[in-house]
C-alpha cells in the first residue's frame, strides 16, 4: 500500500504532503484539472496535424513526416511525463494546480513554435525549433519542479524521482542544445536520436531499477483512452473540412455523403477498436507490461492524428488545392489507418502475451482492404469511395471481435489477471 489514502472531498485546496496515492484506489477516475490540461494538447495536436497535411498536399511526403514525428514526439511525451505523475503523485493542492497550469503554458508556446519547425524542415535550413524548445523548458521547469516536491516529500519515493529529475535536466540540456547551436538537419537527427533514447531510457530506470512511483492502473488507462478521443478529434475535423469542400465547389451530391459516412465511420470504428482491449485489469496485476504498453501507444496516438491528417490531405484535394494524385490522397489515410490497427493488436500482445490465429487473420483482411483503396484510385474510382474503403478497416476488427474474438480475449484475460473476474479489480 501507498502512504496516503485516497483524497476525500475538501472545500479548499491548500498545501498536502505529497506522499503518494494509493494504487489500489477504488473508484479513481481523471480529475477535473487532467480533462483542462488535455484541452491544451487539442490545439497542439491540431496544430501538427494541419502543418503535416500542408505539406503532403504539396508532395512533401518525407519532410512532412520528419517534422511530423518530431512535432507529435514533443507533443506527446509532454503529455505522458505529466500523466504519469499525476496520476501516481497528485495531491490537487494550490501548489500542484499552479504547477499544472505553468505546464499548460508551456504547451501553448509549443503548440506556436510546431509551424516553424515544419516550415524550416520543408526548407531544408537549419531546424528552427527554438520556440518549441522554450515551450517545453517552460513545461520541463514545472516537471522538475513536481517531482523534486515529490523526492522531499515523500522518502519510500525519492530515489525513484530523483532519477526521473536527472533524466529530465540531461535530456532537456541537450534539446536547449539542438535549439541554439547552428546544427544542420542531419546533426540535429543524430542528436535527437540519442535525446528520445534518453528520455525513454529515464521511466524505464526509474521505474524498475527502484520500487517505482504508485500509479493506479485504471486510472492511467482512462487517461490513455482520453487522448485518444481527443486525437480521434482531429478526424472529425478533417471529415468537416472535406465536408465543406465539397459542399463549397460542388453543393450537397454523393460524394458529400459518401465522405461524411467515410470520416464518420473510420472515427467512429477506430474509436470501437481501440476500447476493446481491456487494459487496465490487466495493468492491475501485471503492473511490470506497464512501459511497453504506455510508449508503445505513441505510434498508435500518432496514427490516430495522422488519419485526421490524412482527410484534411482530401479536403484539400477535393477543393484541386494539392499537388498530388488521388492514389497518394489515399494513401494518406490508408497508412496512418494501417499503423493504429496493427498498433492496437501489438499493444494487445504487449498486455495479454497471448497470440491468436483470429487476430492473424483480421489483420490479413484489415491489409486486403487497406491495400486495395490506393489500388482502387489507381484504376479511377474516385477519392470519397476509396475513403469508403478505407473506412471499412477497423469495423472488420469491430465485428470479429463482436461476434466471435471476445470469447479469446476473455480468455486472455483471466490467464492475465490469474482471475476468473477479472472486472473485480
Amino acid at each position: 500500500m501507498s502512504e496516503q489514502s485516497p483524497l476525500t472531498s475538501r472545500r479548499t485546496h491548500w498545501l498536502s504532503r505529497v506522499t503518494g496515492r494509493d494504487p489500489h484506489e477504488s473508484g479513481r477516475a481523471a480529475t477535473p484539472l487532467e480533462l483542462l490540461y488535455d484541452l491544451v494538447f487539442v490545439v497542439a495536436i491540431a496544430q501538427a496535424a494541419s502543418q503535416f497535411a500542408h505539406l503532403l498536399a504539396e508532395g512533401h511526403v518525407a519532410t512532412a513526416i520528419g517534422a511530423f514525428l518530431f512535432g507529435m514526439f514533443a507533443v506527446l511525451w509532454a503529455w505522458i511525463s505529466f500523466s504519469w505523475f499525476s496520476s501516481a503523485f497528485d495531491t490537487d493542492d494550490y501548489v500542484h494546480r499552479l504547477a499544472t497550469m505553468v505546464q499548460m503554458v508551456g504547451v501553448t508556446v509549443m503548440a506556436l513554435g510546431l509551424p516553424a519547425v515544419f516550415h524550416s524542415i520543408d526548407a531544408g535550413d537549419a531546424l528552427d525549433n527554438r520556440v518549441v524548445v522554450a515551450g517545453y523548458v517552460v513545461m520541463r521547469v514545472a516537471m522538475v519542479f513536481q517531482w523534486a516536491r515529490a523526492a522531499r516529500q515523500s522518502p519510500t519515493h525519492r530515489r525513484t524521482c530523483l532519477a526521473y529529475i536527472w533524466t529530465i535536466l540531461i535530456a532537456q540540456a541537450g534539446w536547449i542544445a539542438t535549439a541554439l547551436l547552428p546544427l544542420s538537419l542531419v546533426q540535429v537527427s543524430a542528436v535527437g536520436a540519442v535525446l528520445i533514447l534518453i528520455e525513454l531510457m529515464g521511466p524505464y530506470l526509474a521505474e524498475t531499477k527502484g520500487d517505482g512511483t504508485p500509479w493506479h492502473a485504471h486510472h492511467i488507462a482512462e487517461r490513455y483512452g482520453l487522448l485518444v478521443i481527443i486525437a480521434l478529434g482531429e478526424g472529425i475535423v478533417g471529415t468537416v473540412a472535406s465536408l465543406s469542400a465539397i459542399v463549397g465547389v460542388e453543393g450537397w451530391t454523393l460524394g458529400a455523403a459518401l465522405v461524411a459516412i467515410a470520416g464518420m465511420g473510420l472515427t467512429f470504428g477506430m474509436w470501437w477498436a481501440y476500447f476493446l482491449i481491456s487494459a487496465g485489469d490487466v495493468l492491475h496485476a501485471r503492473r511490470e507490461r506497464a512501459y511497453r504498453w504506455a510508449y508503445g501507444g505513441i505510434p498508435v496516438f500518432m496514427a490516430v492524428a495522422d488519419t485526421g491528417a490524412g482527410m484534411d490531405v482530401a479536403a484539400l484535394y477535393i477543393q484541386h488545392k494539392a499537388h498530388i494524385g488521388p492514389v497518394a490522397v489515399v494513401l494518406a489515410l490508408a497508412i496512418p489507418v494501417a499503423v493504429f490497427m496493427f498498433g492496437i493488436y501489438g499493444l494487445y500482445g504487449v498486455l495479454y502475451r497471448a497470440h491468436e490465429t483470429l487476430h492473424l487473420i483480421l489483420l490479413a483482411l484489415t491489409a486486403a482492404v487497406l491495400a486495395s483503396a490506393p489500388l482502387l484510385a489507381a484504376a479511377g474510382v474516385s477519392v470519397p469511395v476509396c475513403l469508403l474503403v478505407v473506412m471499412v478497416a477497423p469495423a472488420i476488427t469491430v465485428v470479429g471481435y463482436e461476434t466471435y474474438g471476445h470469447r479469446h480475449v476473455d480468455a486472455a484475460l483471466k490467464r492475465a489477471t490469474g482471475s476468473t473476474d477479472a472486472a473485480a479489480h
